[in-house]
């Protein structure tokens, strides 16, 4: 691997021979009783189920509303079932995810689908800079997201935003109204993850004064306080099944009821929603509303993980390293540090990676990096200790839980942004006693807290 080249200014452009890229092609042979159909999809995302938004709708009583997902890899399309109540079965084997072989039959229900790959037609515009905001990458695939999230932003539509932990959608979420027509007005985060289901009502649609236990004034909830602006919901797929026709009322409605209160009052907000679960498998089980899901989705953002991007790791670590103050630093992620990286799956994913940037520069050594490694690749079985017999058992005790909150409260307040209340129920921890752990390791220089 080359030397680690500098972290790209923002706004630097690529040469313009990659603003666009070939749209995948697919073509879908349906056959069910008799009956055949044959349909060509431009896109690496296509969906297969018996709801009529899918891209291919299968008549067929055991097909799951939305059945699988077929997604365009580096090197083959790559099928996921979503759920499906009855399964999904790839030249008779039962499946849940599974390359595709060209010419392949997928078995769900009564019916066959057989996928072929077909040249491309068209083109995918591609965003001609190295990064967009706070977002960093020069693979197609960020290339081709930043684009997107640039035409996204300007409109009113709402918009869900996919993917696993660490890959970042607050921050999309954040880049989508800065460069939106509501960029100067409000804009409220709400955690359904970390939020009590009990007090999450109150926390959306607020309350009035003795309306419940503990309510001691007047509150407004988070349509409220963000009117004229925006409402990130966070972790949408956390949301209790009983709370969702009431959002689902506010979105359709545009006016919020605070408990304690007969009377609506008007809101007018953009809806930006995030989830790390595949909310078509949810909807399938019961678990979420498909009304709900469909107002959410107008718009839908996948952001991939980084073991779907490694070609962006010289671009992602000059960026951390700048975001800490410590570009100086860049001497210790030498070409085999950066070839380790690229051999590693990151199941945390560009917090991950934060995190072992972050930790390489604490510590000034590259060895540690070695503590992100997967537990199959450790000599010890995964637990990734060394015991040096020449010190004490108290000492070197001290020393490894010392370590471990170090690293925990890190990941933690990356987690959170900073906030520390919001790292403090994540953990369930003392706020004050998450203020002294991060105060003990020097943490609260690292990023500003917010409360």
């Amino acid at each position: 691997m080359s030397e680690l080249p500098p972290r790209p200014h923002k706004g630097e452009t690529l040469p313009r021979s990659t603003e666009t890229a070939p749209a995948p092609r697919i073509q879908l042979d349906f056959e069910s009783k008799g009956r055949r159909q044959t349909i060509e999809v431009d896109g690496d995302d296509v969906r297969v189920g018996a709801h009529p938004s899918n891209d291919l709708v299968v008549d067929d009583p055991l097909v799951s509303r939305f059945h699988f997902r077929l997604r365009r890899g580096k090197t083959v399309w790559q099928l996921t079932d979503l759920g499906s109540l009855n399964g999904t079965r790839v030249s008779g084997v039962p499946v849940r995810d599974a390359d595709l072989l060209p010419g392949c039959r997928i078995e769900i229900g009564d019916s066959i689908v057989t996928v072929r790959e077909q040249p491309s037609t068209t083109s995918v515009p591609l965003h001609f800079a190295a990064n967009l905001g706070g977002l960093f990458g020069t693979s197609v695939v960020m290339r081709r997201l930043f684009a997107l999230l640039e035409r996204v932003a300007q409109s009113e539509a709402s918009v869900l935003v996919e993917g696993e932990s660490g890959t970042g959608k607050e921050l999309v979420a954040t880049e989508i109204v800065k460069r939106g027509p509501r960029a100067d007005r409000p804009l409220v985060i709400v955690d359904c993850a970390s939020i009590s289901p009990s007090l999450i009502e109150s926390r959306l649609f607020g309350h009035t004064r003795g309306a419940f236990t503990g309510a001691d004034r007047d509150r407004a909830g988070a349509f409220e306080e963000a009117n004229g602006g925006t409402v990130f919901l966070d972790e949408i797929g956390e949301l209790p099944l009983e709370m969702q026709p009431k959002l689902l009322r506010v979105l359709e409605a545009r006016e919020v009821t605070r408990l304690g209160e007969v009377r609506p009052r008007p809101v007018d907000v953009r809806i930006v929603a995030a989830t790390n679960r595949k909310l078509e498998r949810e909807v399938n089980h019961g678990r979420f509303r498909d009304d709900l899901y469909f107002r959410l989705s107008v718009v839908t953002l996948r952001i991939p993980p980084l073991r779907e991007r490694l070609e962006d790791l010289p671009t992602l670590v000059p960026a951390v390293l700048d975001e800490l103050g410590a570009s100086a630093s860049a001497s210790l992620f030498t070409p085999e540090v950066m070839g380790r990286f690229a051999e590693y799956d990151w199941p945390g994913n560009v917090r991950e990676l934060r995190n072992a940037v972050e930790r390489a520069v604490v510590l000034r050594t590259v060895d540690d990096l070695q503590a992100d490694a997967s537990p199959e690749s450790l000599p010890d079985g995964g637990a990734g200790l060394r015991v040096d017999l020449d010190v004490p058992f108290g000492q070197a005790k001290e020393r490894l839980v010392a370590e471990f909150e170090r690293q925990y409260i890190t990941a933690l307040l990356a987690w959170s942004g900073g906030n520390i209340s919001r790292a403090a129920r994540r953990a369930s921890m003392d706020r004050m006693n998450l203020h002294r752990l991060a105060q003990r390791y020097g943490l609260r220089e690292a990023r500003p807290f917010r409360d």
